[in-house]
């Protein structure tokens, strides 16, 4: 499996030829400006949430490469109207067989709207299970002792953790959450681009390090092979 990491949030994960973007926010976001969203392939597009810096970018790539929007009803919902017209709705408990493997929504301990101000579902997170291996992204969360469910329930290749602090779990709190999932590897996302969410990277590292856990923050634009 490849992950490209595109800023903030998103990132795509490709599985055996499949593309899987998550959370696109990259047109709004300056640090991710060397980024072209027109090039940036997507046959499904997961979102974890509402809120305007993971979905800035749904509509655009959605029309473009006719993916499929896998979110929750009310996201699903709001981006039908926006004139997405593939679509898979779930919620939190919920799993689904994908030509590429199969998709658990997770609960995510955070708040959800999108970015006309309505009401926006829960927010969640996704558990991914392909026959290249499993992983999880977070989406935006507090650290709860449900992620030890997951970890119980799945070897993972990886796990893709908010740490930015402010919003959503800091270094501290997510290299816990590595330790529930059982999981060695992490990506670590929502994070610098705010000043709220700006974050001491080599301490970041370390909070990782010394749990004999590597945490990859990745240059916008690079990708990982897992």
């Amino acid at each position: 499996m490849k992950l490209t990491y595109y800023g903030h949030s998103c990132f795509g994960v490709e599985v055996e030829g499949v593309h899987l973007l998550f959370d696109p926010f990259v047109t709004p976001n300056p640090k991710a400006s060397a980024i072209d969203i027109g090039k940036i392939p997507a046959d499904y597009i997961l979102v974890s949430h509402g809120h305007f810096d993971h979905v800035a970018d749904v509509a655009a790539i959605a029309k473009r490469t006719g993916a499929t929007l896998v979110a929750n009803w009310e996201i699903v919902d709001w981006f039908a109207k926006q004139g997405v017209e593939k679509a898979h709705p779930m919620n939190l408990g919920g799993a689904k067989q994908f030509p590429f493997g199969r998709v658990k929504m997770t609960a995510a301990t955070h708040s959800s709207s999108m970015p006309d101000g309505s009401y926006g579902g829960n927010p969640g997170g996704f558990l991914v299970e392909t026959p290249q291996g499993h992983f999880y992204y977070s989406g935006d969360t507090a650290l709860t002792r449900n992620m030890k469910l997951i970890g119980d329930s799945a070897s993972l290749k990886f796990a893709v953790l908010c740490i930015g602090d402010n919003f959503t779990m800091g270094p501290e709190d997510a290299a816990r959450a590595a330790g529930f999932l059982e999981v060695k590897e992490v990506v670590g996302v929502h994070y610098d681009t705010f000043p709220p969410i700006e974050i001491d990277r080599n301490e970041a590292i370390r909070e990782f390090a010394d749990r004999q856990l590597h945490l990859n923050l990745l240059d916008i634009g690079a990708s990982k092979e897992f």
